[in-house]
């Protein structure tokens, strides 16, 4: 386990192998946050690629969660495939949660399940045409509208 930042520095590939082997230790907070800030100090073509390496090998374990949210604020500098869909899912979480509020301060009335379909959408396309017809709409449907 690797949560020595220097001695991360001195060893980015081994700092990566750690992190992916200890996903599950109690101690992967640590270990992400050292190589996150080792990664900051690296060549970016050098973080670029163990960046992605981590996330690939992270896979769905709990850890890789703890390794978006550090990307996202640690290493918001990289322009990576990974780092850009948090970006996006990011953006996507506010302009839902900008839609919501605009409506509840309108007054107009949401149900569960179109609170939930706001939520849940990923589309940006989508959230941004429903957060400009949430302007003018005086009821859900004008939103989700087909026009």
């Amino acid at each position: 386990m690797i949560t020595d930042l220097d001695e991360a520095r001195q060893d980015l590939g081994l700092a990566t192998l750690s992190a992916i082997t200890h996903a599950a230790s109690p101690d992967i907070d640590a270990i992400l946050k050292t190589l996150s800030a080792a990664l900051r100090d690296a060549p970016q073509d050098m973080s670029f690629i163990l960046a992605e390496l981590t996330a690939q090998g992270l896979g769905k374990r709990p850890a890789s969660h703890l390794w978006r949210n550090l990307m996202a604020a640690d290493l918001s500098f990289f322009k990576s495939p990974i780092s850009e869909e948090i970006r996006d899912e990011g953006r996507a979480e506010g302009r839902a949660e900008d839609i919501l509020r605009l409506l509840d301060r309108r007054g107009v009335e949401v149900s569960d399940e179109a609170r939930e379909r706001i939520s849940a959408c990923d589309d940006l396309d989508a959230l941004s045409l429903w957060f400009d017809r949430a302007i003018t709409a005086t009821a859900i449907e004008e939103v989700f509208a087909d026009k």
